[in-house]
């Protein structure tokens, strides 16, 4: 393993220098700066934290930190679930959250200018109050443009718009050896060289920092509606899922959820928004949909063929949630879901495996087969449209060191049955700490080989973010 250097109380006054009054040491680093959401994949406190406030100054804290050899750590909101924005090796913590402007709008080509660390709600509120969007929907809001570049998040309406990599158009970067450069241009396409634009987006702060990104926006829609469809069981309601493309519907979002994760979102948010029972039918599975459009008379016509294609297929009922409060309601209990999870939970692993949309009813049957096998409990949900599923492991009795083994057993056996599917380990947490193992073994020897070699030609030193993605 690579050694590094420890900060000296000499850097930490350098660093005071260029930034005074943002620098923290020792006691004065807050706990929170540790770990991000899912702590079981370790922790690490940072010898330093320093509060971002401008590319050159990021510049001259990397330069310093090159030349001394300490690890650097870029953090956004620390929402992540994959150990990426962790301390591994201790050195310099990064806090991008005070970069958190909004530059400016290009409406004439539409895309806006934002610093890293502005929040995506506020992103997505303040373009749609001069009737734009910015289409990527991450499940957690309140992490920040910088995260989601970094991790490529997709969310809920990639089924429709797609994730946060096709809404790059540049970004301005510190390199790990404190140069400052930009990758892309506003333009909407190019055949300029490699994309080193792409390498950055989802490489989780291992090859670079990034201080301003260039933003594609789309006219808003005018008019939105979603739909909850009940089924008595989740073989059903996946297997409905194909039928919505097959039938020339194109839904905004395809959310799919069991019935367990929906009562323990609405024991968390204290309010009851799905059905458990219809026409004397104990519901199982549900999805979500929602579709946009210009028009209200556009989605009526959508959503009458929509309901055919899915009581065709099994459905108990279509309930239309065509009020503002009927539709946050039912979102809101969407986007509870992981912090009902953790309210209720002591030990909690997941992972976010993408399959072709084709095979998640077989795969979830396959992954509750497996299930049986272990100590703990697993409650799933995802994006039904483009195959990303959220499988979580939840233990309240279990001890800490076999908790891990069998969920590492299980997930082995869940990886490899996705590969086998035409798969991929990770749809939108990304790879981290936590899961460079699966990674390692499922994308071969000479991606690997491959990966590494980018990497070192980023960061020759390795001081970037280190033990992420590939050691």
């Amino acid at each position: 393993m690579k050694e590094y250097n420890k900060v000296s109380p000499e850097l930490i006054e350098k660093f005071k220098s260029i930034v005074p009054g943002k620098v923290y040491a020792g006691e004065e680093i807050n706990t929170d700066y540790t770990h991000d959401e899912m702590p079981i994949y370790g922790k690490g406190m940072p010898d330093v934290v320093i509060e971002a406030t401008n590319t050159e100054d990021i510049s001259e804290i990397v330069k310093l930190c090159y030349d001394e050899n300490i690890p650097v750590i870029p953090r956004g909101a620390g929402t992540g679930l994959a150990g990426a924005a962790v301390a591994i090796e201790g050195g310099v913590m990064i806090d991008m959250t005070k970069m958190n402007k909004i530059l400016g709008y290009d409406e004439k080509n539409f895309v806006v200018h934002v610093e890293p660390g502005v929040l995506l709600n506020d992103l997505a509120e303040d373009a749609l109050s001069r009737g734009l969007m910015y289409p990527p929907d991450p499940g957690e809001r309140y992490a920040t443009i910088g995260g989601n570049i970094a991790t490529n998040a997709g969310g809920m309406r990639a089924v429709k718009y797609g994730t946060t990599r096709d809404y790059v158009r540049s970004l301005k970067m510190v390199l790990p050896t404190g140069e400052i450069t930009e990758f892309g241009a506003t333009v909407s396409k190019t055949s300029s060289g490699y994309s080193l634009l792409n390498l950055i987006v989802g490489s989780e702060g291992t090859l670079g920092i990034i201080t301003e990104a260039t933003l594609k926006v789309i006219t808003a829609p005018k008019e939105t509606i979603s739909l909850i469809i009940p089924y008595e069981n989740l073989d059903e309601c996946i297997a409905t899922v194909p039928q919505f493309f097959m039938n020339h519907l194109q839904p905004q979002a395809l959310e799919f959820m069991e019935r367990e994760i929906v009562l323990a979102s609405e024991r968390y948010i204290g309010k009851s928004v799905f059905p458990q029972e219809l026409e004397g039918i104990t519901i199982g599975a549900y999805l979500l949909v929602t579709f946009d459009g210009d028009s209200m008379e556009e989605l009526e016509e959508i959503i009458e063929r929509a309901a055919e294609v899915v009581l065709e297929a099994g459905a108990i009922d279509v309930l239309i949630a065509d009020t503002p409060n009927k539709k946050k309601e039912a979102w809101a209990a969407r986007g509870a879901f992981l912090e009902a999870i953790e309210a209720e939970t002591e030990l909690l692993d997941e992972c976010d495996v993408v399959v072709p949309i084709s095979e998640i009813a077989s795969y979830l049957v396959y992954v509750n087969e497996v299930a049986e096998r272990f100590d703990f409990a697993v409650k799933s949900f995802g994006h039904a449209g483009d195959g990303n599923l959220h499988i979580y492991t939840c233990s309240n009795d279990m001890e800490m060191d076999e908790f891990k083994k069998q969920v590492a057993e299980f997930f082995e056996d869940i990886y490899e049955k996705a590969i086998q599917l035409g798969g991929q380990i990770s749809g939108e947490h990304g790879i981290g700490h936590g899961k460079m193992g699966f990674l390692k073994k499922y994308s071969g020897e000479t991606n690997m080989r491959l990966m590494k070699g980018i990497k070192e030609v980023f960061d020759p030193k390795m001081i970037l973010n280190p033990h992420k993605i590939v050691d």
